[in-house]
């Protein structure tokens, strides 16, 4: 940020975070309403550390029976057999679909774990105030809501096989408990993401340099 650069912030200018209304507000009043659509307006996200601390430590609490029990349960004429996602990803490997076996092990076990391994590193950051490379931090956290919408991918993987193998009648395939436990886990990385506010980072970067 150079030294001369003058934020929003200092300008007393508001976004709605409803209709992204731009408004003035004086600095000494604290509390402000839109002019358009009357939603409150914040220099921040109210508590947005600590909802983002809450979502992802949910996450992490979900994150190990989603990977531990069993994603899929195949009923058929030969007997029963369950499926982790490690051991799905393992399958398709032997079996010769190794372009999807990367696929789903990247957006099933990499994405999800790099999320939030990610958020915690700018929760940690933020909350020491460092002023280290903000500009790739922002860029991190964007790269972070980018992937976001594709860690549904196991899931999605599933339902196309319960619909296929179903509608064939060759076998009876389920969804196990790592389904519900996986799908909160994205929910969760998600909400967490929505909750961090990025303008955080550059907090201390205009502090130094005010």
């Amino acid at each position: 940020m150079k030294r001369d650069a003058v934020t929003a912030a200092r300008r007393g200018l508001r976004a709605c975070h409803i209709c992204m209304l731009v408004s003035h507000v004086a600095p000494t009043r604290e509390h402000a309403a839109c002019p358009r659509c009357g939603a409150a307006l914040h220099l921040r996200k109210p508590d947005s550390i600590a909802r983002t601390w809450a979502f992802l430590l949910a996450a992490i609490i979900l994150y190990i029976p989603a990977n531990l029990l069993p994603m899929t349960s195949v009923h058929t004429l030969f007997g029963d057999q369950e499926d982790t996602i490690m051991s799905g990803v393992v399958y398709l490997w032997t079996a010769g679909s190794w372009p999807l076996a990367v696929i789903v092990f990247v957006a099933s076990i990499m994405v999800p774990m790099l999320k939030i391994m990610a958020l915690v590193f700018l929760l940690l950051s933020v909350k020491m105030r460092s002023r280290w490379q903000p500009v790739q931090r922002t860029r991190l956290y964007r790269l972070i809501e980018l992937v976001g919408r594709w860690s549904m991918l196991d899931i999605f993987v599933i339902a196309f096989l319960v619909a296929l193998v179903q509608l064939r009648a060759l076998a009876t395939i389920k969804a196990g408990p790592a389904a519900a436990c996986f799908g909160a886990v994205v929910v969760l990385t998600m909400c967490a993401t929505l909750s961090f506010d990025p303008r955080l980072i550059w907090d201390p970067v205009e502090d130094g340099h005010g």
